[in-house]
C-alpha cells in the first residue's frame, strides 16, 4: 500500500506515524510546502517573548527524524498542485528547482491546515504588518524587533493569538494596543464574562478599542473606519484563519457548511481513498452534534491519529468536541468549553445560567478570585458549556468540567465528587462543587437565581 499525506505539521505526522505503527510495509510519503514540519504553532508567542529561548525548541523533528523512526519520507519545500481522483495522481511542484512531476497513491490524506483570515485592510503588505501562523513568521517578527527596537504595537484581533502575542510583547518593554471589530473582546466567552475580563486587564492600562474596524495600516500604526490613527511601530494582524481547502475543493471533495472539508466520523471523505484531518476539516459539536469549525492543535492530533488508524485498517471514531480553550493572560487564565450562553441560546435550548465566585484555594494560602460561568440545559438538567476567569487552577477546574460533560453528568451528580483537596490546591468545598450546588439548587429546589439583569431590574 502506498500512502500520501499533504501537509507535514501536527495533523499530518501524526497520521503518518499512526499508520506506520499498524503497517510496517507501506509506503508512507508526505509533501510539505513549508520549510518547516511538526512545529509547535502554540509555542510561536512565547518564542517572540523569550520564554522560548530557541527555535529550534518548537521545531524538535526534522525529516531525518522520521526516516529514521518511522521510516517515512518527508519532502519539504514540495507544493501539491493538484488531485486526480480518477487516477489517483497529484501534480507536485518541487518550489525550490521549479521541476513539476506527478506522484500516485493507494489512499490520501489531506491535513492542508488553515490559513490566515487576511481582512481588507490597505497597507497589509508593509514591512511592519505581521501575521501569525508559521515559524516563518514568527522569525520575520523576531528579525524586525531585533533591527528595529519597536516600543509600541498595535495588535489587531482578540482571540487567543492575539492575547499571547500581546502579553510577550509586553514582556519586551512594548507597549501594545488592542482592537477588536466586534463589541467585546475574545469570541470564546460571552459578554458578562468579556467585560469582567476586560474590567482586569484595565488595570494594567492596556489600551483597548471595541467596535473598531481596521482600514489602513501605516508605518506609524493602523487608520480605523472613523480617521482614528492608532499608533504602532509594529502591527500583528490576529484576525482569525480560514481552512485551506482550495485542493480538496478543485479535486471536487465536498466542503461542509462551515466551508472545511466535511468529512465522517472515521475522518473519511466522500471519496473512500482520501481522508482529511486537522485544521482544514470540519468537526462536529459533542453537544449538539451539529458541524462547526474549530481548528486547534489537540483537536488536529487526534484526527490525525483517528486517520492514520482506520486508513491502515483500523475502525476508531471521533465523537466530536468541546471546543475546549484555555490561554493565559499575564497573571490570569480564562478557559471555556461547550456551549456559550450565545449559541445556546441560538440552538433553542432553555438554559439556566449561574455565575460562582469564589476562591481558588483559602484565604490564608493566598487564594484569589475565580469566576465560573455554567449553563445547563433545564430539560435534561445536564451541563452545556462553562467559562472561567481566575488565576491558579483555571485548568484543573476546566478539565473537570469537560469531564462531566464529556459523560453527561446531571447538575445535582457535581456535588459528590471525590475531588482533591488540600489548601495550597483548593478549599474543602471546590468551586466546582459550588457551581453544582447553585444549579441544583435553581433546578430541583425552587430556588430562583438573580441575574444582573434582575438587580437592574429592582
Amino acid at each position: 500500500m502506498k500512502i500520501i499525506v499533504i501537509g507535514a505539521v501536527a495533523g499530518g505526522t501524526s497520521a503518518a506515524a499512526k499508520a506506520r505503527r499498524n503497517n510496517d510495509s507501506a509506503e508512507i510519503i508526505i509533501y510539505e510546502k513549508d520549510q518547516d514540519i511538526s512545529y509547535s504553532g502554540c509555542g510561536l508567542p512565547y518564542y517572540l517573548g523569550g520564554k522560548v529561548g530557541s527555535i529550534q525548541e518548537l521545531t524538535p523533528r526534522s525529516p531525518d527524524f522520521f526516516k529514521s523512526k518511522y521510516n517515512i519520507d518527508i519532502h519539504i519545500r514540495h507544493e501539491v498542485l493538484k488531485i486526480d481522483i480518477p487516477t489517483k495522481t497529484l501534480v507536485i511542484k518541487n518550489l525550490d528547482s521549479g521541476a513539476v512531476f506527478n506522484d500516485t497513491y493507494d489512499k490520501l490524506i489531506l491535513s492542508t491546515g488553515a490559513q490566515a483570515f487576511v481582512p481588507p485592510i490597505k497597507g497589509i503588505e508593509l514591512e511592519n504588518v505581521f501575521f501569525l501562523r508559521n515559524v516563518q513568521n514568527a522569525l520575520k517578527i523576531k528579525a524586525f524587533m531585533d533591527n528595529h527596537h519597536p516600543k509600541t504595537a498595535v495588535v489587531v484581533g482578540t482571540g487567543f493569538i492575539g492575547f499571547e502575542v500581546m502579553e510577550n510583547l509586553e514582556a519586551c518593554g512594548i507597549k501594545v494596543t488592542l482592537i477588536e471589530r466586534a463589541g467585546k473582546l475574545t469570541p470564546n466567552l460571552d459578554e458578562d464574562m468579556s467585560l469582567y475580563l476586560e474590567k482586569r486587564l484595565s488595570k494594567r492600562k492596556i489600551p483597548i478599542f471595541k467596535n473598531a474596524n481596521v482600514v489602513e495600516a501605516t508605518s506609524q500604526g493602523v487608520i480605523l473606519e472613523n480617521g482614528t490613527l492608532i499608533p504602532g511601530e509594529m502591527i500583528i494582524v490576529a484576525t482569525g484563519v480560514k481552512p485551506n481547502v482550495t485542493l480538496a475543493r478543485e479535486a471536487g471533495l465536498l466542503l461542509g457548511v462551515t466551508g472545511a472539508i466535511r468529512v465522517d466520523e472515521r475522518m473519511m471523505t466522500i471519496d473512500t481513498d482520501i481522508y482529511a484531518c486537522g485544521d482544514c476539516i470540519e468537526t462536529w459539536s459533542a453537544v449538539t452534534k451539529r458541524p462547526h469549525y474549530r481548528p486547534l492543535g489537540s483537536t488536529a492530533n487526534k484526527t490525525g491519529r483517528i486517520c492514520g488508524d482506520n486508513i491502515t485498517g483500523g475502525n476508531v471514531v471521533y465523537p466530536g468536541n468541546l471546543s475546549t480553550g484555555i490561554f493565559k493572560l499575564f497573571d490570569i487564565s480564562i478557559g471555556s468549553t461547550g456551549l456559550s450562553e450565545a449559541e445556546a441560546r441560538s440552538q433553542g435550548y432553555d438554559i439556566e445560567i449561574c455565575h460562582n465566585i469564589k476562591p481558588d484555594k483559602p484565604g490564608y494560602y493566598g487564594g484569589q478570585e475565580m469566576l465560573i460561568k455554567a449553563i445547563a440545559d433545564r430539560s435534561t438538567q445536564k451541563l452545556l458549556g462553562v467559562q472561567i476567569i481566575g488565576y491558579d487552577g483555571v485548568d484543573k477546574r476546566l478539565d473537570v468540567f469537560v469531564t462531566l460533560i464529556t459523560y453527561g453528568a446531571t447538575v445535582d451528580e457535581i456535588f459528590n465528587l471525590d475531588l482533591g483537596y488540600a489548601p495550597p490546591f483548593s478549599t474543602t468545598k471546590d468551586p466546582v462543587h459550588y457551581t453544582g450546588m447553585i444549579l441544583d439548587n435553581a433546578l430541583n429546589k425552587d430556588r430562583k437565581l438573580m441575574t444582573a439583569a434582575d438587580l437592574k431590574k429592582n
